[in-house]
């Protein structure tokens, strides 16, 4: 009988522990400091940019997010070596990647909730959602309790010049706006022409394009489909 108390205890953490999909935020163990079959960017591939704007103030929050140690981006090694075959394809055609966010852990993505139900910053609204309230990020979809980025295998990122210029997507990375969508039909032109070179080119390398966020991409075949990770981004994540 005790053995089965312990087992129905268990089990009831678990449930209580689970998220939408029925699977434990946390990656491993409590304190867990390691990413396994994870690799950094910068050492898969170096000459793809980055810009990790959630390790900075520079992000839709205001302030550095907790869980980002570093500005790294990290990967699991089968999303960082299909982020490096894109790269070379559009380094050929005189364009470079720049990644504004990889890896996030869970406490980050509950940064963000949190964040949510807090008063509205009019500099911060101008900025990131000026025809969305605040109020309205979760319902609308904008802002999640859950995000694959924490599976590993999802990047925020943009083209650049070969020189380092940022190329025109129609909007900033981050703006929570109905603009923001891929195929946004008020978005033409220049811009709508290089959000269809972006999406294609992660495309041949396995990539799968979010609609509502031209920035945002999910490798297909991700070796973490229902598990999210919490270790903090730093180098001490995918340190042998």
């Amino acid at each position: 009988m005790k053995s089965m108390f312990w087992v129905s205890v268990a089990m009831v953490a678990m449930v209580a522990a689970a998220g939408p999909a029925g699977v434990v935020a946390a990656g491993g163990p409590p304190g867990e400091r390691r990413l396994p079959g994870f690799a950094s960017l910068r050492e898969v591939d170096p000459t793809v940019r980055q810009d990790i704007r959630y390790a900075t103030d520079r992000n839709f929050t205001g302030a550095v997010v907790p869980g980002y140690e570093e500005p790294l981006c990290l990967l699991t090694r089968p999303a960082a070596e299909a982020l490096r075959r894109a790269q070379r394809g559009l380094l050929r055609r005189g364009y470079s990647l720049t990644v504004y966010d990889c890896y996030r852990p869970q406490r980050a993505v509950d940064r963000f909730v949190r964040w949510t139900r807090e008063p509205e910053d009019p500099r911060i609204r101008a900025e990131f959602h000026p025809r969305v309230t605040k109020s309205r990020l979760i319902p609308d979809g904008y802002i999640a309790e859950r995000s694959g980025h924490s599976r590993g295998s999802v990047v925020d990122l943009t083209l650049t010049t070969l020189g380092g210029r940022p190329v025109d997507m129609g909007t900033p990375f981050d703006f929570f706006d109905p603009l923001s969508h891929t195929d946004a039909p008020a978005v033409t032109g220049a811009a709508r022409a290089n959000r269809q070179l972006l999406k294609a080119a992660l495309g041949e390398q396995g990539w799968v394009n979010l609609p509502e966020e031209w920035w945002h991409f999910r490798l297909a075949d991700e070796p973490y489909p229902d598990r999210y990770f919490d270790v903090p981004v730093g180098s001490a994540a995918v340190r042998p």
